[in-house]
């Protein structure tokens, strides 16, 4: 069953403008059916196969010819060499737009390659799992607080929802199939237990300060390998890290980054919330309300093709606001709760008036369960995006 992805008309938009285009994502966030469901004319091969794979790698010249374009390569960071093949034949036909369409799950090797060999040629989009307004579009209705909580509970990936699967067995194939085996194959990881407890012990930090020194300390490997595990999970998109605001700030301000899950499902199964009401009662509730929040803007900005622009605040003193979002010279401030709280009465709102002024402050937003950013006026993110995408 396909579910309407908002990323489909900037994607039909940019194959008419451009030679090449790649989706990178996660494993398992639908590019391949968004590809296939975008350009059904196409000619379709997975390097997925170790035996496709091995030809690409090895003759891509001949490869090419036997998948003409317009033709969609799937996860083709298995066959570095076949980016140079690409080029020229792209460079033969440069008045021919749309000719490749291809995906990846491991954005380090990806964007290496690209910048190698595509570079001016082929533009680059990210495909997350489905946000919780495409979700509500394909149901037709709006999520209640009950609803949501279970969203969050549940995750986006697509095939859970097309497809009505129970979460535990979806992420447990999911981890051996996909995350270990992609994950480990970059960083050749020698001690499968001491990954999969820095798994988990990531996702029990989502939406917190990071601290690389901790983490190797609970696992007990060095913090480099938790730098360079971090990294790869990221470049995968299974993380994000969310940088400081501290532009004008002075040294008061924290710069450590925040560790997020990119989806609360993948996140929650980690963290070991086997029921809904495991996370509800759970300490970590706020966290992964804030997690939720937060890959809520990252899927806006990505299914508009723009990088977000998008940092946290947090002082010496714990005064914190979650979502800092310039805009020109202004600044718009989005605070998450559990439960609703007068504007006034939050601690880091006020403490940023007081350093830059308010008349700086382009808007102040509570996030709640309640009133969620699904909730938020089109019109507002609209015009804020448009601003936004204008300074990038």
């Amino acid at each position: 069953m396909w579910i309407p992805r908002e990323i489909s008309t900037l994607l039909s938009k940019i194959a008419k403008k451009r030679p090449s285009l790649i989706v990178t994502g996660c494993r398992q966030t639908g590019k391949t059916t968004l590809l296939k469901r975008v350009f059904p004319q196409a000619n379709y091969v997975t390097l997925d196969l170790p035996l496709e794979a091995e030809q690409a790698e090895e003759a891509g010249e001949a490869f090419l010819q036997n998948y003409p374009s317009p033709c969609i390569i799937d996860e083709v960071q298995y066959a570095p060499q076949l980016f140079r093949y690409i080029k020229q034949h792209i460079d033969r036909h440069r008045n021919q737009n749309g000719q490749y369409l291809l995906t990846g799950s491991q954005k380090f090797q990806l964007m290496e390659k690209v910048s190698e060999s595509l570079a001016g040629r082929c533009a680059v989009l990210e495909c997350h799992s489905l946000s919780a307004r495409e979700y509500e579009k394909w149901k037709k209705k709006k999520l209640n607080e009950s609803a949501l909580w279970e969203w969050i509970w549940k995750g986006g990936y697509p095939e859970l929802h097309a497809k009505h699967l129970a979460p535990e067995p979806f992420y447990a194939d999911y981890l051996a199939t996909y995350l270990e085996r992609d994950v480990r194959q970059i960083i050749q990881v020698r001690n499968l237990r001491d990954f999969n407890r820095f798994l988990r012990l990531s996702a029990l930090r989502t939406g917190q300060l990071l601290s690389y020194h901790s983490m190797a300390s609970d696992i007990g490997v060095s913090p480099n390998t938790i730098k360079s595990w971090l990294s790869v999970l990221e470049s995968s998109n299974v993380i994000y890290l969310l940088e400081p605001y501290y532009q004008n700030f002075g040294k008061r301000i924290v710069k450590t980054p925040k560790l997020y899950f990119l989806d609360t499902g993948l996140a929650s199964y980690l963290a070991g919330f086997r029921t809904l009401q495991d996370l509800k009662n759970s300490h970590l509730a706020g966290a992964f309300f804030e997690t939720h929040s937060l890959g809520q803007i990252i899927r806006y900005y990505s299914n508009q093709g723009l990088r977000p622009n998008l940092y946290f605040y947090r002082d010496h003193y714990g005064h914190e606001v979650d979502f800092v979002i310039p805009v020109g010279e202004k600044l718009t401030l989005i605070e998450c709760k559990l439960s609703p709280t007068a504007l006034n009465k939050i601690k880091g709102f006020q403490e940023i008036e007081k350093l830059i002024g308010p008349d700086r402050i382009l808007k102040k937003l509570l996030m709640t369960p309640q009133r969620e950013l699904r909730q938020m006026s089109e019109k507002t993110w609209r015009v804020d995006s448009v601003e936004m995408g204008s300074l990038l």
